[in-house]
């Protein structure tokens, strides 16, 4: 009876095809840690570079935009086998200090970050084949409203918690380590407003690369490396 059960799980499992496919092994994240620990540290915009944000076919273009954590004080700034997470500050996106230019003519943007609905946190993964950093976005936690010809507001992350992940680049003697989103994350979106906003749209693309830079010690940097536990000898 009990071959019996298994099986009859066995041929569920395989949405009745009578075969279930074979599945390969599960590989544990590696372990990571993060340092300096206790060190605190500030995301901005690489020089010259800008973040923008495309809803439909309008896009929104800051050159200022970032946000500050803090490095977990040890041990928690190790995990034997996943990321390490840190909660951040809401990222701020302007313009010389002011609204955001868009591609419409007349049109600009207002972009106000909000952790009202949840944290900020950044959960940096350590991995020998290229570390990646992701950022998640509280339920609602950005709000651009768009104004000029067009009055929209669109709305991040309208249902729930809304992540994007990058690479991590390791800092170099030339500068500082880099979370890079510039391939172009997607996120969900709510859009409202007149007949000129593009209503339809359920997801933005967002694209940026941040400079990280350690604000306890400057001559220091930001570090993601392997957090793996060895296991204790044997005898």
């Amino acid at each position: 009876m009990r071959h019996l059960r298994r099986t009859g799980v066995v041929a569920a499992l395989g949405l009745g095809l009578g075969v279930l496919p074979a599945v390969p092994a599960l590989a544990l994240a590696s372990g990571t840690t993060v340092g300096p620990a206790g060190h605190a540290y500030a995301a901005s915009l690489v020089s010259g570079t800008t973040a923008s944000f495309v809803v439909g076919s309008t896009t929104v273009t800051c050159n200022q935009s970032g946000n500050t954590g803090l490095v977990p004080a040890e041990p928690a700034n190790t995990s034997p086998d996943g990321p390490v997470v840190s909660t951040v500050t809401p990222a701020t996106f302007t313009n010389n200090g002011g609204n955001c230019p868009t591609n419409v003519l007349f049109t600009t943007a207002r972009t106000a970050s909000n952790n009202t609905n949840g944290d900020w946190t950044i959960a940096l993964q350590y991995d020998p084949a290229g570390s990646t950093g992701t950022m998640t976005i509280p339920t609602a936690g950005v709000v651009t409203t768009i104004s000029g010809l067009a009055s929209c507001t669109v709305t991040v992350a309208p249902d729930g918690p809304a992540t994007l992940s990058g690479p991590w680049i390791a800092g170099t003697e030339a500068g500082p380590p880099v979370l890079d989103f510039s391939a172009g994350v997607t996120l969900p979106i709510r859009v409202t407003g007149g007949l000129t906003c593009p209503t339809g749209a359920t997801t933005a693309t967002f694209r940026a690369r941040y400079a990280i830079t350690d604000t306890t010690d400057a001559t220091q940097q930001i570090t993601v490396t392997d957090g793996t536990v060895a296991p204790p000898p044997e005898g």
